[in-house]
């Protein structure tokens, strides 16, 4: 059995950090997904899918997000449920997130506030935005470019 998600979507507000009794950290916020269609009127429409995040994610969630930015996110499906102050059952379907990767620097998202250019969460460059400022200049720094010419490696060169 699998219960496996990923989610690319924008924050529809700042991540809210709370603790519980013991001190662990919790964070709930929600992404807006787009549809991949349109509806009769020709309008997008988006799903706006609740995420919780835990312990050292959570305070890093609430540290680097704002509304607005762009994000992957990756976790599982869980459906609880409990009783409300009326006495009626209420169920409650949430993603509880074990990745979350920034998807665009903080100048790209327009979220302003003194965030960190770097990806704090999902770790190197591997989830920025398309939208970079690799130049050709900063190819010609690059040891590994080739422009396209066959590399000469001899077969005593390769480890297997």
């Amino acid at each position: 059995m699998l219960n496996r998600v990923i989610l690319i979507g924008r924050l529809t507000k700042d991540p809210e950090l709370r603790y519980t009794p013991s001190g662990v950290a919790v964070t709930q916020f929600t992404v807006a997904v787009d549809r991949p269609f349109t509806s009769q009127g020709g309008e997008r429409e988006a799903d706006f899918i609740p995420v919780v995040t835990w312990r050292q994610l959570a305070e890093t969630c609430a540290n680097y997000l704002r509304k607005g930015r762009l994000v992957a996110v990756e976790g599982r499906i869980q459906v609880r449920n409990y009783e409300n102050n009326e006495g009626k059952r209420v169920y409650v379907t949430e993603v509880i997130a074990d990745n979350v990767r920034f998807l665009e620097s903080s100048r790209e998202g327009g979220s302003g506030g003194g965030q960190r250019e770097d990806n704090p969460i999902g770790g190197g460059n591997a989830g920025r935005s398309n939208n970079n400022n690799y130049s050709r200049s900063n190819q010609q720094d690059d040891p590994f470019s080739d422009d396209g010419k066959p590399i000469d490696i001899s077969d005593d060169d390769l480890p297997f």
